[in-house]
């Protein structure tokens, strides 16, 4: 079953269908990380539905934002989205294996690559039965290393490329993002409740950067209420609906 929800009164709709993987709050968090700007070009590799183009969008709407998925079913929702949105001009998708961004692009199409990619390796424990859950989850059609890889093509000199990644795989993160030419230049964890341990990782790598990493204060989801934290409400929209 399809699902129609908006991001904020009056704001963008994003879809998602129950048989793919559902929008997750990494997808929020990511959308905070990269510095926008009007004009930019953004290429999101593994778009999916298209909620992080969208995301993006709804803060910065003079992006040029460009989505890439292997999925079929992912890639209809997503021009759907498009047309409900009336972003056709500004927001476009297409059917392809993000491997292959060299047959789609010229080197440096784009000022800014954002990602949330598929967090384990094949071999990491056992796989979803589901194909487009496996797909999501595991490196089954494309490694971390080929994300680095065609980010690093897609991007201009100077160019940012913004993903969301598990703790556990930050060396592997940052090795990989150096064989890239894609130097690392801003880190941000993500912890559920200050004091707990990071849950997950914001990163940034500059195509041609000089070294030096930030290390951002860490993203904190939830008051020790329980109550999501101002930063939080404000990704997600809320703080405008309660504006009058």
């Amino acid at each position: 079953m399809e699902h129609w929800e908006a991001l904020t009164p009056g704001g963008y709709r994003f879809v998602y269908n129950d048989v793919l993987f559902r929008p997750g709050t990494d997808t929020f968090l990511l959308s905070s990380l990269p510095r926008l700007k009007p004009g930019l070009r953004v290429c999101d590799l593994g778009c999916g539905t298209g909620l992080l183009g969208l995301l993006l969008l709804q803060r910065q709407p003079s992006l040029s934002v460009t989505g890439l998925d292997i999925q079929p079913d992912a890639i209809r929702l997503a021009k759907q989205a498009a047309v409900e949105n009336q972003l056709e001009n500004r927001l476009t998708f297409h059917l392809a294996d993000l491997r292959q961004a060299a047959s789609l692009f010229p080197s440096g199409s784009f000022d800014l690559v954002v990602c949330n990619p598929p967090y384990y390796p094949p071999a990491a424990g056992a796989l979803a039965a589901d194909g487009v859950r496996r797909t999501a989850r595991a490196e089954v059609f494309c490694t971390l290393e080929d994300i680095c890889r065609s980010a690093a093509y897609l991007l201009r000199w100077g160019g940012s490329f913004c993903l969301v990644h598990k703790p556990e795989r930050l060396a592997d993160v940052i090795c990989l993002l150096r064989e890239a030419a894609l130097e690392p230049k801003r880190l941000r964890l993500v912890c559920a409740a200050a004091g707990a341990a990071p849950s997950l990782l914001l990163i940034e790598g500059r195509r041609g950067g000089r070294p030096g990493l930030s290390l951002e204060p860490p993203l904190i989801l939830r008051q020790p209420d329980g109550a999501p934290t101002a930063e939080v409400e404000s990704i997600y929209f809320r703080q405008q609906e309660d504006m009058p």
